[in-house]
């Protein structure tokens, strides 16, 4: 198929009476309800410029979007669907009420993860009475059950363990598999010199995909990134392609270095694969099962294999239940009251430090960086720098493929930047230079030195830290795994503690930012 006709993914029969209507995070067969089939019932899609126009969303991430989307609705077809695919400058709810406008349809949808798309199509039911919500199966557990806990400040660890009971991953007689729920502390190696990740797989773009990549750049000129060089699966096959290439190649060694930076590695030994997760193209029970299966072959040690695991039952399951709990209310939360704009080098990697253009650079070219740039290099310096927090979530949803809001507020909000007041995390997430140089390369070749502590040389990192801490105690005086920073910090003389001040104002003032609005 050529791809530059929208008739091309619309079927030319008449659509049955009753619609199911296709969201772009759901694209996957197998969670349309077995009772819907071809022989009875149509499916409805929506590409909607109004939804990928909410914020300058990358080009990538707009192209990945609509050509997943285009090519699920051609298999769908293929496979003797009734298709409608509808495209308009409108909003996604505003496009299926003027199909619906006839009466000729029904229209049933699964409840959308996205808040906003779930309250639209919720009024848009009680207006016409013509559409029934299906509950959402794209996830693992109920956020009804877990929605008090949560909203109280639950721990992740106490979810994860139920997670672990309730579906048996790593399971021997009610214990956890090898003796430990948790094996992190393995995860924590730096990539020693030399040894260098296998690449991922990469898909070349095919008509359709081309064709998309035309329009947004046509379409969304002012929009971030570029569409060149777009590389990545938009169908079921290759994204089953991808996780073959995960498992294969670099799952064994993905627990070690999971925490590992490393200059012009943007993925080192991650999957990449919650890009095709969170639109709906793989499952997170079939990527468990494979990482099981892993452990079991004897191809992969504990610590990858629970590692992996806890991202996906323990982590994405804990952060969309925060999310259900806490919306919207939680849009607005900033508990440490800062106002300023992102850093300019967040849009540019335009900057004399080496980890933040390291961490910057693959986000502006791919629309994706594994989760250390994101919580330890990126959102720590946010935070260091005094960054509205809210300035930074968005900053991470329009610049990631794998970013929606279900999964990137909660993110930012409450874990990276802290700024629900300790709901989600129990601690601040800031560290110094010394981090940084513990886990990468990054420090041996910048501009600032990281062993200096204070002056024009030293790394702002450090200072910046301790200045953060100093500015805010009472974040780190309720934790007793991070007290002794403020026992550091009280060990520090007068002037110490003065020059930290005086180099971190001078810093963060002279920092250009982006004015936002």
């Amino acid at each position: 198929m050529s791809g530059d006709t929208l008739s091309e993914f619309s079927s030319s029969g008449r659509l049955h009476k009753q619609l199911w209507f296709v969201n772009a995070d759901q694209l996957n067969r197998a969670q349309i309800p077995s009772s819907f089939t071809p022989e009875k019932n149509s499916l409805i899609f929506c590409e909607s410029a109004a939804e990928v126009s909410k914020l300058p969303f990358h080009k990538k991430k707009i192209t990945y979007i609509w050509s997943a989307q285009r090519h699920f609705a051609t298999e769908c077809m293929e496979e003797g669907w009734q298709v409608a695919y509808l495209k308009g400058e409108e909003a996604v709810a505003a496009q299926l009420e003027a199909r619906l406008a006839s009466g000729e349809h029904e229209l049933h949808y699964m409840q959308p993860a996205e808040y906003d798309l779930r309250q639209e199509l919720a009024a848009l039911a009680e207006k016409t009475g013509t559409l029934e919500c299906h509950p959402n199966t794209f996830f693992m557990s109920d956020p009804e059950e877990w929605r008090e806990k949560m909203a109280g400040g639950y721990l992740l660890e106490y979810f994860y363990r139920e997670m672990r009971k309730r579906t048996g991953y790593l399971m021997q007689n009610g214990k956890p598999e090898g003796g430990d729920w948790n094996y992190d502390k393995e995860n924590r190696k730096k990539l020693p010199k030399g040894k260098k990740p296998p690449k991922p797989v990469t898909f070349a773009p095919d008509a359709i995909t081309q064709a998309v990549m035309e329009e947004v750049a046509s379409r969304f000129p002012d929009h971030w990134g570029e569409t060149a060089g777009f590389n990545h699966a938009v169908d079921r096959a290759g994204a089953l392609n991808a996780a073959d290439d995960f498992f294969q190649n670099r799952f064994k060694e993905f627990g070690p270095y999971e925490d590992a930076l490393v200059t012009g590695e943007y993925v080192v030994y991650h999957s990449t694969l919650s890009i095709y997760m969170n639109n709906g193209l793989l499952g997170a029970e079939e990527l468990c099962e494979r990482a099981l299966e892993a452990w079991e072959n004897g191809s992969a040690p504990i610590n990858s294999v629970e590692g992996y695991i806890r991202q996906i039952i323990g982590w994405r399951e804990y952060i969309r239940n925060y999310y259900e709990a806490m919306m919207p209310e939680v849009r607005l939360a900033n508990t440490f009251g800062f106002e300023r704009g992102l850093p300019m080098s967040f849009w540019t990697g335009e900057t004399n430090m080496k980890c933040i253009s390291e961490c910057v650079k693959p986000v502006l070219e791919t629309g994706y960086s594994h989760h250390i740039p994101r919580l330890m290099v990126l959102s720590n310096y946010s935070n260091l720098t005094e960054t509205d927090p809210r300035e930074l979530l968005k900053w991470f949803w329009y610049g990631y493929l794998d970013a929606w809001e279900w999964v990137v507020l909660p993110n930012v909000l409450g874990m990276s930047t802290f700024a629900d007041g300790g709901v989600l995390a129990s601690k601040p997430y800031v560290s110094s230079g010394n981090y940084i140089n513990k886990m990468s390369d990054y420090c041996k070749n910048c501009h600032y030195s990281v062993s200096k502590k204070n002056g024009p040389k030293a790394c702002p990192l450090n200072y910046l830290y301790w200045n953060f801490v100093d500015n805010h105690q009472p974040a780190f005086e309720e934790n007793g795994r991070v007290s002794f920073m403020l026992n550091m910090l009280n060990k520090k003389s007068p002037e110490e503690r003065q020059q930290i001040r005086e180099d971190a104002a001078r810093y963060i003032d002279a920092l250009e930012r982006y004015e936002h609005t």
